[in-house]
């Protein structure tokens, strides 16, 4: 059984959430037309990875909403949201070590239904440095391949939504160029939401974007309406 893989509008509406007494996110809201590219910046601590479990279902939402295409995700676990066609890279990749590059991808193609289709060849194809190490165990990988198995293993379930956590970081710049330019092809055809620190790149690949300081939106805009030097300071370390 296959999914239809059309991209897919993300939807956030008031998204508040909670550690404790200290509350992480405060009404964020975001809105990401189908198969375009936001890109959510701001500094370390300021929200931007407990934005991308709550939106997996990882952590849950003290109150407010997530939609993919209209269809309420907020109560769904992170497996039925994968299913949905919401697909994420978390910081820190967390592929398989054991498992060759293969069969990282073949596992999440068959999570998905897909073994018997394309999936897996159309990931790989994505990066082909892949192909040439395809029987490796992933820990065996450098972290810039482990990022580029990472993205390639997301996208072998088809994705109508790809979520990616910092994909730039600690990576050699000839593997950003290769993410960049993956990034680019899947303009139209998967909606991402990337959090990144690296505002080079993200000002490369987003449609939009949209700045958090202390778990709140405090500047949101295309690509091109927000000043370099204002978002510099809001990455700022």
């Amino acid at each position: 059984m296959t999914r239809a893989t059309a991209p897919a509008a993300l939807t956030v509406e008031g998204l508040d959430q909670h550690y404790g007494s200290a509350q992480v996110l405060r009404g964020v809201g975001l809105a990401i037309e189908p198969g375009a590219c936001l890109a959510v910046l701001g500094r370390n601590g300021a929200g931007k990875t407990t934005l991308l479990r709550c939106l997996t279902g990882m952590i849950p939402a003290s109150r407010g909403s997530v939609r993919l295409d209209g269809a309420d995700l907020t109560r769904l676990a992170p497996d039925r949201r994968a299913r949905a066609g919401l697909a994420y890279v978390p910081q820190g990749r967390e592929i398989f070590p054991d498992l060759s590059v293969a069969e990282n991808l073949r596992v999440a193609a068959r999570a998905h239904g897909l073994e018997r289709t394309d999936a897996v060849d159309e990931a790989a194809a994505l990066f082909p440095a892949l192909r040439g190490l395809w029987g490796r165990p992933g820990g065996n990988l450098s972290g810039g391949q482990q990022q580029q198995l990472a993205i390639a293993r997301a996208l072998a379930t088809r994705p109508r939504a790809l979520l990616l956590d910092e994909p730039t970081e600690g990576i050699q710049p000839s593997i950003v160029a290769a993410i960049e330019t993956v990034l680019a092809g899947l303009k139209g055809r998967i909606t991402v939401l990337l959090v990144e620190q690296y505002l080079d790149f993200a000002l490369s690949v987003a449609d939009a974007v949209v700045v958090l300081s202390r778990g709140s939106v405090v500047e949101r805009g295309e690509r091109g309406a927000l000043s370099r030097a204002d978002l510099s300071l809001h990455i700022a370390v």
